[in-house]
């Protein structure tokens, strides 16, 4: 014997059933919804408010928002990167060089490329540091020190 099952339009008898049973006890099932959630499924279904742009600056997509003019600063890190940061982002502008252990001391090293620097700084900030590279800091020169010396030969307050 042979069943021929054909696909019929619209939803099945029963699903309509459990739409219409659904429907029916709708306030019970939220009412315990709430119960159990502890008032949070109200709370979910409830309209939220859109933010107010009043004070605000809201970026939506597209490219950068316009940023104020860079003001550098000198900064030593912890790991012993000498650069310069923006102060009112936080973010690196450029790398100046490192603070190295050489024969058991501590040494700024300049970005150059005879220092083996993939990434040099340029000519006119290497011209204006290079009486610092070699530099030793000990008891007389702090990190902080070395930075305002760097910070003082770039013009950098």
């Amino acid at each position: 014997m042979v069943e021929i099952i054909s696909k019929r339009d619209g939803p099945r008898r029963e699903d309509a059933q459990v739409k219409h049973l659904i429907e029916q006890n709708r306030p019970t099932i939220e009412r315990i919804a709430d119960q159990i959630s502890g008032g949070g499924y109200s709370a979910m279904r409830k309209p939220r408010q859109q933010p107010k742009a009043e004070g605000l600056i809201i970026h939506v997509g597209g490219g950068s928002p316009v940023a104020a003019e860079a003001d550098p600063s000198i900064r030593v890190t912890m790991n012993g990167r000498v650069i310069s940061v923006d102060r009112n982002t936080s973010r690196q502008l450029h790398h100046i060089g490192d603070i190295r252990h050489r024969d058991g001391e501590q040494v700024f090293v300049l970005a150059t490329k005879q220092n083996g620097f993939f990434a040099p700084v340029a000519d006119s900030v290497a011209e204006a540091l290079i009486e610092l590279d070699g530099a030793r800091l000990d008891g007389g020169r702090t990190e902080e020190q070395l930075a305002a010396e760097i910070g003082e030969k770039l013009g950098i307050a």
